[in-house]
């Protein structure tokens, strides 16, 4: 990690070097885990806005009265949800190599919040059809007949949920979104692996998934200090499941 001092002169060095042509864009993967599970997009933004100045990575900023760093991310990931599949568009003005790019901001990160790969991309985020989830859930009573009404919830068509849209609520059957789920038992816990449909105006939110069940299914209705649930994004993919990248 470098001094404040070398930071400077760094960012001075680079200030030097010609610019690009045109901007490159570099692709982030990155990984949110742990008690940053519990941060918001928007605190998301501005942590990564903070560590790019940090960094000395040489983003291309908007021009204008506000200028700022150009960052696009892919699928939205809600607060408590947790994940190793999260991607960031970054766009930068001088020549840095990916893996260099990689390499400055993971020293300003933590294990909770790193990069796990940066390189040139091929495709674009519009191309993400379905995300897949691990969902453990720790709920009194629970047996094996549990995950078989669950599983049975999950594919058996209606399953009415009030989802929220930018034109408002709407009802909708969420069952035509939910491209596969394997339910278990194991351990006194219900161990589920979902892929759900993730594309531009048909993502659905695993927390969705659970309110479903707790409507249905009736669990996590006991002692909260004693139930509770986790959600860890694995992977997203395209519409032919191949895996994005």
């Amino acid at each position: 990690m470098l001094s404040e001092f070398e930071k400077l002169n760094e960012k001075k060095r680079l200030a030097s070097l010609p610019p690009l042509e045109r901007p490159w864009t570099v692709r982030l993967k990155f990984r949110k885990v742990g008690k940053l599970q519990y941060i918001s997009h928007l605190d998301l933004q501005r942590t990564f806005m903070r560590v790019i100045v940090r960094a000395c990575i040489p983003a291309w900023y908007t021009k204008g009265f506000n200028p700022h760093a150009k960052l696009v991310f892919s699928t939205p990931l809600s607060v408590g949800s947790e994940s190793e599949y999260e991607f960031l568009d970054l766009r930068i003005d001088r020549d840095m190599s990916p893996e260099e790019i990689m390499r400055r901001l993971n020293a300003e990160l933590t294990d909770e919040l790193c990069i796990t790969d940066a390189y040139i991309p091929t495709s674009d985020f519009s191309e993400i059809a379905y995300a897949t989830y691990d969902i453990n859930i720790c709920t009194e009573g629970a047996t094996k007949e549990t995950a078989e009404q669950i599983r049975s919830v999950l594919t058996t068509s209606p399953l009415m949920l009030t989802k929220k849209t930018k034109s408002g609520e709407k009802d909708i059957d969420i069952v035509p979104l939910i491209k596969s789920a394997d339910v278990g038992f194991a351990d006194g816990k219900i161990i589920m692996s979902a892929t759900l449909s993730a594309s531009v105006g048909e993502f659905l939110n695993p927390e969705l998934l659970i309110t479903g069940l707790k409507q249905k299914c009736g669990i996590l209705s006991g002692d909260p200090t004693k139930e509770c649930y986790t959600i860890m994004r694995t992977s997203v993919r395209r519409a032919d499941m191949t895996l994005f990248r």
